[in-house]
């Protein structure tokens, strides 16, 4: 098991949470993705590391950005 966990930026609501949610979700692996919207967090748990790279699409999927 593995836990990783980013910053997104632009989140601002319970949609914006469930819309970055839904694309981390379908990253192969994922078990659980849990959005803080007041810190701007996204912790993922997931069965193996999972590549930033496939983060940062699955967020700009879903319309927002990875914090430097």
């Amino acid at each position: 098991m593995s836990t990783t966990t980013v910053t997104v930026t632009g989140m601002s609501c319970g949609h914006c949470a469930t819309s970055v949610r839904e694309e981390i979700t379908e990253i192969p692996g994922v078990r659980a993705v849990d959005v803080d919207l007041a810190s701007g967090t996204v912790t993922i748990d997931s069965d193996t590391v999972v590549e930033t790279a496939a983060i940062r699409t699955a967020v700009e999927d879903a319309g927002y950005q990875l914090a430097s």
